[in-house]
């Protein structure tokens, strides 16, 4: 793989960039371990500005960890209050109850205008604190029920892999951890810097698609899935084409009828929908990435010209393309 340097921009919030995580008795390790690697790895291929960061508990230790672990955190109570940005890694149980001096401190760091992000069940320690009355919020499916019976004031979109409130930002299940703090890098520094840390990752930089994908649906035959695998890389490659399901189809070996319920049950979508949603991602890239002009971008991703991108971006994001690009122009050039 091919590593390049790149430079970060300058912030307007530079104090965001002191990244704390939480650690607490029963601490949620993968959990943890998405925050940690995501903002306290060094990053040698990215020159300028990065986190700082700090692993904080507010309880006395030893602590336990999920898998037999004890930990013990370095970081003290003043990162935690100079912290721009803290970090909720799950919580050690959604009955639980969320000691009143926690509450406190977190109640306390919204007020100094610190970015508040919980992963997967931590979001209960933000709603116990008070802090999603009338908020949005996302957490892992099967929470979903629970967390609006007890907090019914929050808003809780069951669909989403994560919120972002402003402010206050959200994940669904643990591994959407990740596609919210690449939202988070994203945010900071703009989608080059994002896209080089998601493939440090090996990951996508944008994931497409609700949680509901992951609800007791049926898993592709391995073969299925590597030929819908391919097709959807074939995709991918060729966003400009003309696809079809009875082309898509044909190329994945299978009937129109099996590609469609396959398709489904492999990316949570139908084929039209997913391809619509791939085409404007890239759309989003390139925007952010370039100045390439609307009726180029269009054309590159299979969206014929300027006033389609236009109509289906606005569909989609309730913002103009040009008003999206503005948003990144502090990123584009860097």
């Amino acid at each position: 793989m091919e590593i390049m340097t790149i430079s970060t921009p300058r912030r307007s919030d530079p104090a965001a960039l002191n990244v704390v995580a939480l650690v607490y008795d029963g601490l949620c390790t993968f959990e943890y371990g998405i925050v940690a690697e995501v903002f306290g790895l060094p990053r040698p291929e990215i020159v300028g500005d990065w986190y700082r960061f700090e692993s904080v508990a507010l309880e006395k230790g030893p602590l336990r960890a999920a898998g037999g672990l004890e930990v013990t955190a370095t970081g003290s109570k003043e990162d935690f209050d100079a912290a721009g940005t803290i970090v909720i890694p799950g919580w050690r149980g959604k009955d639980e109850p969320v000691p009143p001096a926690l509450c406190d401190a977190l109640r306390g760091a919204h007020r100094r205008g610190t970015r508040l992000v919980t992963i997967c069940s931590g979001v209960y320690v933000l709603a116990a604190a008070g802090l999603l009355d009338g908020r949005r919020a996302a957490t892992h499916w099967r929470y979903a029920e629970d967390f609006s019976r007890q907090y019914p004031a929050v808003y809780l979109e069951t669909d989403s892999l994560y919120v972002d409130d402003g402010d206050i930002l959200s994940s669904a299940g643990s591994s959407a951890g990740l596609d919210l703090c690449l939202h988070i890098v994203r945010r900071d520094f703009g989608a080059r810097i994002a896209n080089s840390v998601a493939r440090r990752l090996v990951m996508h930089a944008h994931r497409q698609g609700g949680q509901t994908q992951f609800i007791e649906q049926p898993v592709p035959a391995e073969n299925d899935a590597h030929r819908l695998s391919a097709t959807v890389d074939y995709v991918r490659a060729g966003l400009n084409r003309r696809h079809s399901v009875a082309s898509l189809a044909e190329a994945s070996g299978m009937s129109p009828r099996t590609f469609q319920r396959r398709f489904v049950a492999l990316t949570g979508m139908p084929v039209g929908t997913w391809i619509a949603q791939e085409r404007l991602m890239r759309a989003c890239t390139l925007l952010e990435t370039t100045q390439a002009s609307l009726d180029d971008i269009a054309d590159a991703v299979g969206l014929s010209n300027a006033q389609n991108l236009r109509y289906h971006f606005r569909k989609k994001f309730d913002v103009s393309p040009s008003q999206y690009r503005k948003r990144f122009a502090a990123y584009t050039n860097s």
